[in-house]
């Protein structure tokens, strides 16, 4: 397109652009553009997830070797911690508190450390998953991958330590007289639960934690009253003898209970089904598939917004 100027010039004009007064919107759909970040279909994250499975194993594996490597000790504090806090425990309420009641001291000890590395699992979950998201964001920021990689792999890691310590747990069980038999075998389901549930989780702290950093501040204090409501040092039913029946339910279905509970029920002779609440396996399942599914989704539904500022 041209024009005569004043001068007697010619001056040419571009032609008009194809794409003038285009929104946006309609720019990206016309050439088939996507937006950096988008969140995906619930099915697609869950594919994405799958994929990085390699990634998680790995990222747990490294935290977990780094986490104690700066101490003389190293990983043997995996085992030393929670031993540590059994004894301290054992002291207080087994010795000054006679928290042991209904328990002789054979059942006592292993209830004890049982409960203490039982509950540790859930609780340094939940305390990794505070910080997931928070305290990775030059890789949140730097890399695209399903943010949900990252809680799911803290809460790996912490099966794992588990897993480690455990060795312990089975000392102390046959030091005070449970042998091994098949009712260890109901090990492997609980920890497969209760795995689950942590992961839950961990997922909706870590989304919590993104937003809101001082979470990690106050979730110490919230943690430390879950466990003395939870009957890590005590039993629940012999502590709340002669009180009203659906207050002693309540505390029993707590889920850090609950867990607990079937540990110790597998892991110690002494520790008979009296002790458990009825359906006790079903309320397990249902604190598992609630956590794992619930987290899952609410962590999924704000996977654009982790590492924006």
């Amino acid at each position: 397109m041209s024009e005569t100027t004043h001068d007697g010039g010619v001056a040419v004009t571009a032609a008009p652009s194809p794409d003038e007064g285009l929104t946006a919107a309609q720019l990206a759909a016309k050439y088939g553009l996507a937006v950096s970040g988008a969140r995906p279909s619930l099915t697609e994250y869950v594919r994405q997830l799958w994929g990085r499975r390699h990634f998680i194993l790995a990222f747990s594996q490294a935290k977990l070797t780094a986490q104690y490597s700066q101490a003389k000790l190293g990983q043997l504090w995996q085992v030393a911690t929670p031993l540590l806090n059994a004894a301290v425990y054992y002291f207080i309420f087994g010795v000054i508190l006679h928290a042991s009641r209904g328990m002789s001291k054979d059942v006592y000890i292993p209830f004890l450390v049982t409960g203490v590395f039982v509950f540790t699992f859930t609780q340094s979950s939940i305390m990794s998953g505070v910080r997931a998201i928070s305290g990775n964001l030059g890789l949140v920021r730097a890399l695209h991958f399903p943010r949900a990689s990252l809680p799911v792999s803290f809460s790996l890691q912490q099966l794992q330590q588990l897993l480690f310590s455990m060795i312990v747990m089975f000392l102390v069980a046959i030091g005070f007289g449970s042998y091994p038999s098949l009712s260890w075998l109901l090990i492997v389901p609980v920890l497969v639960l209760q795995f689950l549930f942590n992961t839950g989780l961990a997922l909706i702290v870590a989304r919590m934690g993104a937003k809101t950093p001082d979470l990690a501040q106050l979730m110490p204090f919230i943690l430390r009253t879950w466990m003395y409501a939870s009957g890590v040092m005590f039993s629940i039913s012999k502590m709340m003898e002669g009180r009203s029946e659906w207050v002693v339910r309540l505390l029993q279905v707590n889920p850090a209970a609950i867990y607990m509970d079937l540990m110790r029920f597998a892991l110690i002779d002494g520790y008979g089904a009296s002790n458990l609440p009825p359906h006790v396996w079903v309320i397990a399942l249902f604190w598992a598939v609630v956590a794992i599914v619930g987290g899952f989704v609410y962590f999924w539904k704000a996977e654009e917004r982790y590492g924006r500022g």
